[in-house]
Formats: structure tokens, sequence, C-alpha cells
């Protein structure tokens, strides 16, 4: 399934105007990482030094989070294809009502999705989404409010948190493990191998990256580099640069039986 998105701006309707995001051609603009290095010079339509993304996800059992037939959203992460990374990037950015925000934009099916999918073990959704925007939506360099027009303060914001949602509901975990006969069980045990072929499959055939505390999964991340903006650009399938924590087999995916 193709990441692209289109050519249309996502944009935040405020006061009857719509903000838009700068329009690149997906079929010319370079493609992020595409030098290895990471001192190459962002634009509005190519990310950079942060060229390769992580969609984040987490399988939170004890406490339980989120329905227990799904993985959850962590966040969609820029690093810098080295393995060196930025965070914090702009603190007058650093929005502390995401609810609100996303509510002025009418936005409010995405809120009620995030609600139900993007939830914290240890902190309230609002807490979880304020840290995450702030931690690594604010590197994004592509969603700079500099590469919008008729822009109004959060818009690049709403942006973020709908292409994080619309690129998590393409990399459904849960089912493209459940499709391989990999369930969440308290006594069955899966090797890495199939765990990692099995999600593969969601992800154009590429590495997809698993984490595992005391031989449980919990942590996975889909990688890919950028070809235009992070809104309507093209997500590139690329392998995980890291190799798994996890054991190589006796792996436990437990069921959220807190649900």
């Amino acid at each position: 399934m193709s990441r692209a998105l289109g050519l249309l701006a996502i944009g935040a309707a405020v006061n009857g105007v719509l903000a838009s995001i700068q329009t690149c051609n997906n079929n010319s603009s370079s493609i992020s990482c595409s030098s290895g290095s990471s001192s190459a010079t962002g634009s509005c339509c190519l990310e950079a030094p942060g060229g390769l993304l992580l969609q984040t996800q987490f399988w939170d059992t004890n406490p339980a989070v989120g329905p227990s037939d799904s993985w959850g959203i962590h966040g969609l992460w820029p690093d810098n294809c080295d393995g060196t990374y930025q965070s914090n990037c702009d603190s007058s950015r650093a929005y502390n009502d995401i609810t609100t925000l996303l509510q002025n934009a009418g936005k409010g099916d995405l809120l009620t999705y995030m609600n139900k999918y993007w939830q914290s073990n240890d902190e309230s959704p609002e807490a979880f989404w304020e840290h995450e925007w702030s931690t690594h939506g604010t590197c994004i360099n592509t969603i700079d409010p500099t590469c919008y027009s008729n822009y109004k303060t959060g818009d690049e914001a709403v942006d973020f948190f709908q292409r994080v949602v619309t690129l998590f509901k393409t990399l459904d975990t849960y089912t493209a493990l459940n499709a391989a006969g990999i369930t969440p069980s308290s006594s069955k045990t899966y090797s890495l191998s199939d765990i990692v072929a099995a999600a593969g499959k969601n992800h154009n055939g590429k590495e997809v990256y698993f984490s595992c505390k005391s031989g449980e999964l919990n942590a996975a991340s889909y990688y890919f580099n950028l070809r235009g903006n992070a809104i309507n650009g093209q997500y590139v399938a690329v392998d995980s640069p890291q190799k798994s924590n996890c054991p190589s087999s006796g792996i436990k995916y437990l069921p959220k039986s807190g649900n």
C-alpha cells in the first residue's frame, strides 16, 4: 500500500480560513537521509537532519492500556539518519492544551480516536500528547510554521496528530501478527523471526523493530524515510537500523488482562 496521501494539504480550519502547508512535488523532491548524513540542510520539502522517522507503538499489559485487540500509538519520532536525534526543538510551540487545539480545529473524530488508541500507562492522555508534540513534533522541520500559508497558532500540531493517526491506521500490528497465528497468550511463546516477518507484511517487507522487557513484547517501531513534507509527503518504508533486544525464541506476547 502506498504511504503517499496525495498533494492536497491537510489544514486546520480557523475562523473560516484554511491553513495549508506548502505543496511539494513528491516525484522530484529529494528523499530524506539519501546522503546518509545528519548534516543536510532541511527545507519545507526536505526533512533534515531528522529524516529517519519512526512510527512507534506499544503493547502495555500491566496495567492494560487501550483496546485488547490493538497496539497503541506512541508517536512519530524524527531521528538524524545516524543514530542521534533532536528533542524539544521549540519551547515557544510546546502547546499545553492539545485537546482544545483539536476541538477548535473541528477534529472531534480525531480526538475520539486518540482517546481510545493514544493513551499512556502512567499519565493522562492530554499530558502524553503534549509530551509527544513538544519532544518530537517540534523537531519535524517540514511542518515549521514558515511552511504554511494562512497560518494560525497550532495548525502544524493539528496536522501532526492527524498524520500520526493516519499512518498508524496503515500499520495494524495486532492484525498482522494475528494473521500469522501470533496471538496474545498466557502460555504460548513465539520466535522473533516469525514476529518480524508477520509485521513486515505491513511494511513493504522491511524489517520492523520489536523490543521486549523480561522476554515479553512491549513495543514496535516502523522506520521510514520521507519524500516531501511530513503531512502529505511519501513515507518510504526502510529496514530498522537497530537490532531487537528480544530473544530469538521463547518470546511472550501476553494478553491485556486488564481489559
